[in-house]
Parts: structure tokens; sequence; C-alpha cells
């Protein structure tokens, strides 16, 4: 297939800590490299509007990170059966996210989520190692081969028991939801109180 990217498979667990501090000290204890300093990524998902994207079980995201002259076009395929999350992922870096935006709108798809996190990312042993801030928890990212996810996980003193395979977006409706709390959006400005850690 001409269209064949190679090496087009993320595999990631999330790790989840009580606390950004204690994901850090738990990270530096690895010896990681630094990748990326902390920043704010802008997120949002896209569909049309009988929600194919969605139905298949595929994810097409925008990520805008600091200004919006820095943004990625990511398209995720339908998670594989497997302990870790794995599956297609088909990113690009683009000049402009909000004009992309409008682009994507003029052509007939909406933004049907939007959320926010601050990440700040490490390498080690072919692994990408982030911290991710959410407006409800912190959580290390492990995302490589499954051998070097495998070891980072034991490093931190986890199992694959502690496996979090969910979408952030995912992990905080299911928290809304249980608090009976909208979750129409998940941002730092307005997230409720009640559905933080």
């Amino acid at each position: 297939d001409r269209w064949m990217v190679p090496d087009a498979v993320e595999r990631e667990v999330k790790l989840a800590f009580a606390s950004v501090e204690a994901a850090r000290e738990a990270v530096a204890l690895l010896g990681a490299t630094p990748m990326r300093s902390r920043r704010l990524q802008d997120d949002r998902l896209l569909d049309s509007p009988d929600g194919h994207l969605r139905s298949a079980r595929v994810a097409l995201r925008v990520r805008v990170e600091g200004d919006r002259d820095t943004a990625t076009i990511t398209l995720k395929g339908p998670p594989r059966p497997d302990l870790m999350k794995v599956r297609e992922e088909l990113e690009t870096g683009v000049g402009d996210g909000i004009l992309l935006l409008r682009i994507l709108d003029r052509l007939g798809l909406e933004v049907w989520f939007r959320y926010q996190k601050f990440r700040e990312e490490f390498a080690l042993d072919g692994v990408v190692v982030a911290i991710d801030e959410t407006p409800f928890a912190t959580f290390v990212e492990l995302e490589g081969d499954r051998e070097g996810i495998i070891r980072l996980t034991a490093a931190l003193g986890r199992t694959q028991d502690d496996y979090i395979v969910d979408s952030y977006r995912q992990l905080y409706v299911k928290r809304c939801q249980a608090r009976g709390l909208p979750a129409d959006a998940m941002l730092f400005s307005d997230t409720p109180a009640v559905a933080r850690r």
C-alpha cells in the first residue's frame, strides 16, 4: 500500500500518581533524559455530524501547543486487543492549528470534545516518559516498545495491573458521571473542583 507509514503503531499505558511532585520524583529516579519542558496541550477531537469516526472507534485530533503556530493533527485507529493501548497512529505537524480547525470545520468536521493537560517529556530506553497534569489527576504515560514499557513500569514500582488504557477523555467522563457532573469539556478553567482527584 503506497500510503503505508512505517512504525505507525502507538503503544502506551498510563500510570496514576497521587501528585505532580510524586510523578516527578519517580521519573527523576529513573534517570530519564529530558526531551520537552512543561507546556499546555489544548486538544480537540473532531468528527462528522453523524459521528462516523466515533462509531468506528477512530479518533481525529488537532493539538495546539503554546501558541497557534505549534500544532499537530493525529488520526488514531481503533484500539487493538492488548493489555496495553495499541492502535495505528498517523500524525504530522501543521503550521497554524486554529486555521487548520477552521479548514476542517469548512469540510464538515466539528469539534465534539475539547480537553487540556500540561505535559513534560523524558526519554529512556526507547520509551517516551510523559508527566501529564490533567484538570482532575496526574499520570505518567509510557509510550514505546512493549519490552521498554514493561521494564519502566517495574522501575516505577508498578505492575501490569496498574496499566490504564482509557483515554483522558474516557477517564474524565467516567469520573464526572460518577459524581453527577457534566463532562462537556476537560479544561483547567472550568473543571468542577469535585471532579479533581
